[in-house]
């Protein structure tokens, strides 16, 4: 897929960037009138891989390199712009591009009987020259060589955590690389001879990070880690200390109030979603989940507002559409709930919700019918 221009762009990240620490890429983005945050939102148009995602996916397992393919297919889906490292710093004019080249994928995949899904996922994580078509010779003969790695036993995540280790990718078209099970290592790559073996831990470097950002990026990963795990209040701890690192980080913000309220602290939840509205007023996620909490609280014109202001960040948005229909259709406004349940299923005709919504408008029908006999 052909990347547009930077400006306008939302670029999310999932993993952190290996190459290139994420403040100053976030500083050069935003220089070329584009934004980056980690993650992904609803406004997220394209989407980097960060490599070191390979190392901290939980830990260098087969179940972590599946959790990567979901990933994949989910931003695939919603039609995103999926970037691998290089690529991204190609698309900010921060690496120089590889010679022209002329093969396409489907080319590729033809004469190296490398399958598409593993072509996709060694490029996106930088195992070629090219980061996506055209590829060129040298990628074809990686991906012969790949291909070859694969039908001796090795995964697509084995590979992409070696390849980089031997320097430039592009020379290990000169060597011959062999599956980890001729060496009593299943699952890793070693060169001609036995050498040395490829084991992944030191991926391509364009440039050491400072320490601040190391920390603030290990402290990210942590608190997602614990996040995911279920202890909101370390997660939440941990997200307070990336913020004292990067007061600027809407998407720590935004975290670090659903783990408050996952807590029940909600006082300090509804502090830390207007912190993350405040940092990115477009931020629809937070007006939404902030909405969310103040209809708990039984604060509903709050909540009214906030969903409001949702639906007209992003049109598309069926959930925020959703719950103002139901907080509509409580206060008696019975017409106002029908229009929003008949805008709902124009965004989503196939979901729980949807079947909801439409008993909700047959109800109201049903009302209005009696009112009028």
């Amino acid at each position: 897929m052909t990347a547009p221009a930077v400006p306008g762009a939302v670029f999310g990240t999932i993993g952190a960037l290996a190459a290139f620490p994420l403040r100053l890429a976030a500083r050069e983005v935003e220089r070329q009138h584009g934004q980056l945050r980690r993650g992904v939102t609803r406004r997220t148009t394209h989407v980097v891989f960060g490599r070191t995602l390979l190392l901290t996916k939980a830990g260098l397992t087969k179940d972590s390199d599946s959790e990567i393919e979901r990933s994949l297919g989910a931003e695939r889906a919603a039609g995103r712009v999926l970037l691998s490292e290089n690529g991204f710093l190609r698309l900010l004019g921060l690496m120089k591009a590889p010679e022209a080249s002329s093969l396409s994928r489907q080319s590729l995949i033809d004469q190296s009987r490398l399958s598409g899904a593993d072509l996709d996922l060694l490029s996106l994580f930088d195992a070629f020259e090219h980061d996506a078509e055209p590829y060129s010779f040298r990628d074809l003969i990686l991906a012969r060589k790949y291909a070859g790695l694969i039908a001796g036993g090795a995964t697509w995540g084995a590979i992409a955590r070696s390849v980089h280790r031997s320097g430039p990718v592009a020379s290990l078209t000169a060597k011959s690389l062999n599956v980890g099970s001729q060496h009593g290592r299943p699952d890793a790559i070693y060169l001609e001879g036995g050498q040395s073996e490829l084991d992944g831990q030191l991926l391509f470097d364009l440039g050491a990070a400072p320490q601040g950002d190391d920390t603030l990026e290990d402290l990210f990963a942590e608190a997602e880690a614990a996040e995911e795990g279920g202890d909101h209040d370390g997660a939440a701890a941990l997200y307070q200390r990336c913020l004292a690192i990067d007061p600027t980080d809407a998407i720590a913000a935004f975290n670090r109030a659903n783990c408050l309220r996952g807590s029940g602290r909600v006082a300090e939840a509804a502090h830390d979603y207007a912190r993350a509205i405040k940092l990115d007023p477009a931020f629809v996620e937070a007006w939404f989940n902030l909405a969310g909490l103040m209809s708990e609280q039984g604060r509903d014109a709050s909540a009214r507002r906030h969903l409001q202001k949702a639906i007209t960040l992003d049109k598309t948005y069926a959930d925020p559409v959703f719950n103002l229909a139901r907080l509509e259709f409580d206060a008696g406004n019975l017409l106002e709930a029908r229009r929003l349940w008949v805008r709902y299923l124009e965004l989503d005709a196939v979901s729980e919700w949807a079947g909801v919504a439409a008993r909700g408008v047959q109800f109201v029908d049903m009302q209005l019918a009696k009112s009028a006999g």
